[in-house]
């Protein structure tokens, strides 16, 4: 990094719906930031879905959000990391000095909305050779001594949005909840709702690799839409009375709707699902009460920053939670990434979340 205008390798869109390696500039260090050396990541259904113009028409973009490295360089009024420290980075990194993140109510939107998820769009992500963290001192934490690299990585973002969907839920002692999507963030729902105080989750998927992490988190009921509409079937589950909360984890623009009926009056709706950017949302006018249900619709990303990765990590080093138990394919090495990447694009049945080493071979 000591030449003039160094470059470095990263993996990510070329333009919409092509993938490939890119040639960047080393990003530039400010006082208060740092540049990371990533040496565990993983692909996420945001990267793939912002590759096929989800989130706009972007290109010549790195992309990536979910990562553990090393601090190559530190600003000089950085005060509590240095050069080779271990540690864990949000997918969400805020701007804390700007005024828009001190009245919201996760700190995802600073600047503007969702400025927060700056690996996502506003700058180069982590699938990269070294990449970018602003206002590292908070924004960054050191890896604990008893947390594995690999469930650390899992915290980033999988199991901060997870839990943030039961939070938003506002899930209370002996709820019934339904968590309709048991991809990643589904699976971190399902057992975020649980450690919430949930007595019945009924989680929604047909995958039987999910299925089985689901009953592990504490699902004790699963629904298939092959089975028939969603909606009756959770009715007759509950012997008609409905959900008291329902989480979104995945679907498509009809999927709010369902969640919103099968929720009984003055029920929760919690939706964490990416939406595309042409998706329509519509909503059952009667389900909904005729708008008089006191059905409460809340929607979000995960909070950011430090202080929400520490709380993540102090519950696996506690034993609340093993993350780990969503990965199911591993791969090692930087050029790996592509392979894992089209993973997470497939989604083969037998997928629930690739990660890449980066410092290991196989």
């Amino acid at each position: 990094m000591a030449s003039n205008n160094p470059t470095m390798r990263g993996y990510g869109m070329v333009i919409v719906n092509e993938a490939g390696w890119l040639e960047h500039p080393v990003p530039k260090c400010g006082s208060l930031d740092a540049i990371i050396k990533p040496t565990i990541v993983a692909p996420c259904s945001s990267d793939t879905h912002m590759l096929h113009g989800g989130s706009g028409p972007y290109s010549d973009l790195i992309l990536g959000h979910e990562a553990v490295g090393i601090v190559e360089k530190v600003g000089k009024d950085v005060k509590n990391f240095k050069k080779g420290d271990y540690v864990v980075v949000p997918c969400v990194t805020p701007d804390w000095l700007s005024p828009g993140v001190q009245n919201q109510k996760s700190f995802t939107h600073d600047t503007r909305m969702f400025g927060s998820f700056k690996f996502l769009g506003s700058k180069d992500g982590v699938f990269a050779e070294f990449f970018h963290v602003n206002q590292a001192d908070a924004n960054l934490v050191k890896l604990p001594e008893d947390v594995t690299p690999e469930a650390a990585l899992m915290t980033v973002d999988m199991m901060s949005t997870g839990f943030h969907a039961a939070e938003l839920a506002n899930i209370k002692f002996g709820d019934t909840v339904v968590v309709i999507g048991i991809g990643p963030v589904g699976l971190m729902a399902v057992r975020g709702a649980a450690l919430r105080g949930a007595a019945r989750i009924i989680a929604v998927g047909t995958r039987p690799v999910c299925i089985n992490v689901a009953k592990e988190y504490g699902a004790t009921d699963i629904v298939s839409y092959k089975d028939g509409d969603l909606v009756e079937q959770i009715y007759e589950l509950t012997g008609g009375r409905g959900a008291d909360c329902s989480i979104v984890a995945g679907g498509d623009g009809s999927t709010l709707g369902q969640a919103v009926a099968m929720v009984r009056e003055t029920g929760n709706i919690a939706t964490v699902n990416f939406y595309d950017i042409n998706a329509e949302l519509n909503l059952p006018t009667l389900a909904w009460g005729l708008g008089m249900s006191h059905k409460d619709i809340r929607c979000g990303f995960c909070p950011g920053g430090a202080e929400r990765i520490r709380e993540m990590l102090e519950m696996i080093r506690f034993g609340r939670i093993d993350p780990t138990k969503i990965i199911t394919h591993k791969f090692y090495g930087f050029d790996s990434i592509p392979e894992a990447f089209e993973l997470m694009d497939t989604k083969t049945p037998d997928l629930i979340k690739p990660i890449v080493y980066l410092d290991r071979k196989k």
